[in-house]
């Protein structure tokens, strides 16, 4: 067979697997949509809180007020108690936050004294807890800001001058690459490249699996009378064209759908995407022929979607991970290749800047297609 006989010969072998259809283009499209689908909204807003204010004074309820007035929460009763509130707080899932007012909190504040307020919130949700706590300071920030305003005016300041002098120093935030602070914007180009790694290594798994088992049932096919580099070449061409074609789904309208930035030009993405997806192609093409059970190629790449993920680098911060688990997550295609596309397309970095990443990649290439070609041809030697 020709090289090219090869290639029709790998089309006609994924197109005739139900499941490695599934994996590879239903998969890709399904959680194209599935994924941002809890997302969408960016931020949480209007968070509930219980409020227990043992103040009861004037100032305790323009407090009150004021929170009710920020956009991250809102309040949604009162409780005469902490342990009250606490147990609501565990028995009702829809509370998301308490805020306890001291008792002596307006009097306080008229002598110059700094009233402790208390927050709570279940830190086990971060965005949630994050926002709870967001909105709670803001609140209690500006009150402040407006107490002490006051006292300067009292005192026979000017009001501009009160008013730049209420704080030792003003903070403007402007975020620089997540300019939404949103989650879709944060985790979404990533994921997008974990998906289609994952998928890849899944469908050339289930592929070489498949192959294995009628091997072993003594089924002959095209795979057994074909030189191993003929068979690699064609197999990585193949499943390279049809994620490439993905990638620059992904990548395109996908990120436009979602307003995703997209800072890199065509000619970048693509000097990252072709190492990454043979990479990733040769990878699966040594789980495909090292898996006694095709099935087994879902099951452990599955299981590697988490740890990928949190080793990546852009949830957990590398400076923080364990050097064995650091030193493990190169070994994976993803894990340069999530940072390599995040620094070019959403950070707007030089490629200069990804070089290591992207000679990290070829390497893998080359090791991953080295000992591919050494699978498939032991494979051939022992038939």
């Amino acid at each position: 067979m020709s090289w090219w006989q090869v290639c029709r010969a790998e089309f006609k072998a994924i197109f005739a697997e139900h499941a490695i259809v599934l994996t590879v283009l239903g998969g890709v499209f399904f959680y194209s949509f599935l994924y941002p689908l809890p997302y969408l909204k960016q931020v949480p807003r209007e968070q509930s809180v219980l409020v227990v204010n043992h103040d009861g004074g004037a100032l305790s309820r323009q407090l009150e007020r004021m929170v009710e007035a920020t956009p991250q929460v809102r309040i949604s009763g009162h409780a005469q108690t902490e342990a009250e509130a606490r147990h609501r707080f565990l028995e009702d899932g829809g509370i998301a936050g308490l805020l306890v007012i001291p008792a002596g909190f307006e009097r306080d504040i008229r002598l110059g004294r700094s009233p402790v307020l208390a927050y709570a919130g279940d830190a086990s949700y971060f965005l949630v807890y994050g926002t709870v706590i967001e909105g709670l300071a803001t609140a209690a920030g500006t009150l402040g800001a407006e107490v002490k305003v006051a006292r300067l005016l009292a005192e026979g300041q000017a009001l501009p001058l009160a008013a730049r002098r209420h704080t030792a120093f003003s903070v403007n935030m402007r975020p620089v690459f997540n300019t939404t602070m949103g989650y879709v914007h944060y985790v979404i180009p990533a994921v997008f490249i974990l998906i289609l790694h994952q998928t890849m290594l899944i469908g050339l798994g289930l592929l070489g699996g498949g192959q294995g088992e009628k091997d072993h049932n003594g089924v002959r096919g095209y795979w057994q009378t074909v030189p191993a580099g003929v068979l690699l070449t064609a197999r990585l061409a193949v499943f390279g064209a049809i994620y490439l074609v993905l990638t620059m789904y992904y990548t395109g309208w996908s990120f436009a759908h979602y307003g995703i930035s997209r800072l890199a030009s065509s000619a970048e993405l693509l000097a990252v995407v072709v190492p990454f997806l043979l990479a990733v192609g040769s990878l699966g093409v040594v789980i495909g022929q090292l898996i006694p059970r095709r099935e087994l190629a879902t099951l452990l790449v599955l299981l590697s979607s988490l740890p990928l993920v949190f080793s990546a680098g852009f949830v957990w911060p590398v400076a923080s991970l364990p050097r064995p688990i650091f030193w493990a997550a190169q070994l994976a295609p993803s894990t340069p290749g999530i940072m390599a596309c995040l620094k070019l397309n959403q950070m707007g970095a030089e490629f200069s800047q990804i070089r290591g990443l992207w000679l990290q990649l070829w390497l893998q290439a080359a090791v991953y297609g080295g000992l591919a070609w050494w699978l498939l041809r032991r494979r051939l030697v022992v038939k």
